[in-house]
């Protein structure tokens, strides 16, 4: 009778676990908000793929990943989208008033004043929910790249640009050459799939696509043609160095404009350009064998690289480049307060000290 009874008890135990799981590990999955609301660790470390980096006024590196928005403070990383979005995101940009803006890939985009988050999406007017630029204009404006066309936050509200027809130029060698208008074709999707924003100093975007590379002037689109009469295309990364002039990456190598004319630096392909503090010159690309210095990791086959181009040399005739060899594909870099350079990859965030690499794991 007693080993009756102790069966009929542990029946009733085992009844009562089935029946109570569900209700206590239930989380929310709605995927047109992509809110998160599962227990994930508050101190982490970035995993998966890491997208952009970005350094704030105060020195905090914050980096957008596929597994969140994370915040290292020189000790710690924090994900600060726990709780908020299970979503991809790919970019983040601190604004002049010290608020930060997320982009996600599928969610739209998330503000965050440093106390609460608010979430836009194509229901508040941006132009699609797949973002993965964010840029300032000189005015205060937010300028988000978005497979369809560009958005425009004013404070207020959403501006969306699309390009439908461009003026093409005619000639190859300055921004001010003859050019012809046309009208794009119906499968124009990838002129307004946008890469990079950025304000040149006449007050014009130059808008880097998965097509075309336009500047735009408030009313029309400019195509940009490099010194070979063909139209940039694919352009990655966009960049205005102190000097003004503008840096462009891609599918058609680096490119600098110095206001009069284009100079091409390599033919290889850039998937990402940065100026450190020194006016030296950071790309992610395809490995070259020529370069001066190789170091970090040996690898077999196709591979990439951190290249710095010296600022010295940039206007020499033969440039000092010095190349970090590593393996496939860098994306986001960042300079640290102490002259580390961040970099971010499929598997992750690391730092070069000029020494070595550190993988944060």
């Amino acid at each position: 009778m007693k080993n009756t009874t102790n069966a009929f008890c542990f029946l009733l135990f085992v009844m009562a676990v089935i029946f109570h799981s569900p209700a206590s590990g239930q989380q929310k999955n709605d995927a047109q908000d992509s809110v998160y609301t599962g227990d994930l660790p508050l101190n982490t470390i970035p995993k998966g793929i890491v997208r952009t980096i970005k350094r704030d006024s105060n020195g905090n590196m914050w980096i957008a990943s596929w597994s969140g928005v994370f915040k290292y403070d020189g000790k710690t990383f924090t994900n600060m989208t726990r709780g908020v979005s299970s979503a991809r995101f790919f970019s983040v940009l601190e604004d002049r008033k010290g608020n930060f803006w997320f982009a996600s890939v599928g969610s739209g985009i998330y503000y965050y004043n440093g106390k609460s988050f608010q979430n836009f999406t194509t229901k508040d007017g941006l132009a699609s929910d797949r973002v993965t630029h964010i840029y300032e204009d000189t005015r205060g404006h937010i300028w988000f790249g978005t497979e369809n066309g560009a958005s425009i936050y004013d404070g207020n509200g959403f501006k969306n640009i699309k390009m439908s027809k461009a003026t093409t130029l005619a000639q190859s060698d300055s921004v001010h050459s003859s050019a012809y208008q046309h009208t794009l074709p119906n499968d124009s999707w990838m002129h307004n799939d946008v890469n990079g924003i950025i304000e040149d100093k006449r007050g014009r975007y130059w808008i880097a696509t998965r097509g075309y590379t336009t500047i735009y002037n408030g009313k029309t689109f400019i195509t940009l043609a490099n010194i070979d009469g063909k139209p940039f295309t694919n352009m990655r990364s966009i960049i205005k160095d102190k000097n003004g002039n503008i840096w462009l990456g891609g599918a058609d190598g680096l490119w600098r404009y110095n206001g009069k004319t284009f100079t091409c630096l390599t033919r290889r392909f850039v998937g990402y350009i940065y100026e450190d503090k020194k006016g030296n010159i950071w790309t992610s690309s395809e490995r070259a064998d020529n370069t001066s210095t190789a170091i970090g990791n040996s690898v077999k086959g196709p591979a990439w690289a951190l290249t710095r181009y010296d600022a010295k040399s940039l206007t020499d005739q033969i440039l000092m480049t010095t190349e970090i060899v590593y393996k496939p594909m860098i994306f986001g870099i960042q300079e640290d307060d102490e002259g580390n350079i961040w970099f971010g990859d499929f598997d992750g965030v690391h730092r070069y000290d000029g020494t070595a690499i550190k993988d944060f794991k």
